[in-house]
């Protein structure tokens, strides 16, 4: 037998199965797969009334980084103001320069007051814009009216 092949050989008390364990040198042969590099995508920007969510994914639409205002440290009206919606888009950003991000298509949606400065945010950290899309929801006939009030 050799080096390379050696393995601990054990029996459970109760089943009587041998169970074979790798060897320490075995163990570290095993290898994480490397990161991908992403270098364009899409940028998602989620401006609420109550917070901001930035969330950046690679061509195939898998988000590979995130951040909110909540998860920026912000709490409580603080979470919906334009300077946190800027922190939640810069620790995206940088999450995301990890993959190699670089350039990307911006998607916003909502009505919040984060809209614009989260796009400060990303142009701060360097990510190149290549388009913004407005993709927020607007109704065609709104909900149903409320009936006219009798008095």
């Amino acid at each position: 037998m050799t080096e390379e092949t050696k393995t601990t050989t054990t029996t459970t008390a109760a089943t009587g199965a041998a169970v074979t364990e790798p060897t320490a040198e075995e163990k570290k042969a095993v290898r994480r797969n490397k990161r991908k590099t992403v270098v364009s995508g899409a940028v998602y920007v989620q401006a609420g009334f109550n917070n901001t969510i930035v969330s950046f994914a690679d061509a195939d639409g898998k988000v590979i980084s995130w951040a909110t205002s909540g998860s920026c440290g912000f709490k409580g009206s603080k979470k919906a103001t334009p300077y946190a919606a800027q922190m939640a888009a810069e620790a995206a950003a940088e999450k995301a320069k990890a993959y190699g991000f670089e350039r990307g298509d911006v998607y916003v949606k909502g009505v919040g007051h984060g809209r614009e400065q989260a796009l400060r945010g990303l142009i701060a950290q360097g990510i190149t814009i290549l388009k913004i899309v407005d993709t927020t929801p607007v109704p065609h006939n709104g909900c149903r009216q409320p009936r006219t009030r009798r008095v």
